[in-house]
């Protein structure tokens, strides 16, 4: 790994826990595309990548600082977290049969369709 490689990583850490802690997106929407376009990743290493980034003591700190202000609905966090489990596992295994050309597509589909819904609902 290159000291060019380092420094990009940091920016781009940096960036999407900034946007992570701010709007609540960081890890599929940021890391994903720069660990394709900037590193050269293929999607399902992009993908899987940044699910080990994510893991539970690096949202520790967002997590506390938004439960201290009564944003944090536990009851809501445990079953999706147990679900997300479950969906990321079976996920997993489903991608690892898919095409990289074809999962990446999907992903970007993924994205464009939720973008055109952010922006033109009410």
């Amino acid at each position: 790994m290159t000291i060019i490689q380092i420094l990009l990583l940091i920016m781009v850490g940096l960036a999407a826990g900034l946007l992570g802690g701010t709007l609540g997106v960081g890890g599929g929407i940021v890391v994903i595309p720069a660990l394709i376009f900037l590193f050269g990743l293929s999607q399902h290493t992009a993908q899987g990548t940044t699910l080990a980034f994510m893991l539970p003591p690096v949202t520790f700190l967002a997590t506390w600082t938004y439960w201290k202000n009564g944003n944090v609905n536990w009851r809501y966090a445990l079953i999706l977290s147990v679900t997300f489990l479950v969906g990321a596992y079976l996920g997993s295994i489903w991608a690892a049969h898919i095409p990289d050309k074809i999962l990446r597509k999907a992903f970007g589909v993924l994205l464009l369709f939720i973008a055109l819904k952010i922006i033109f609902s009410k």
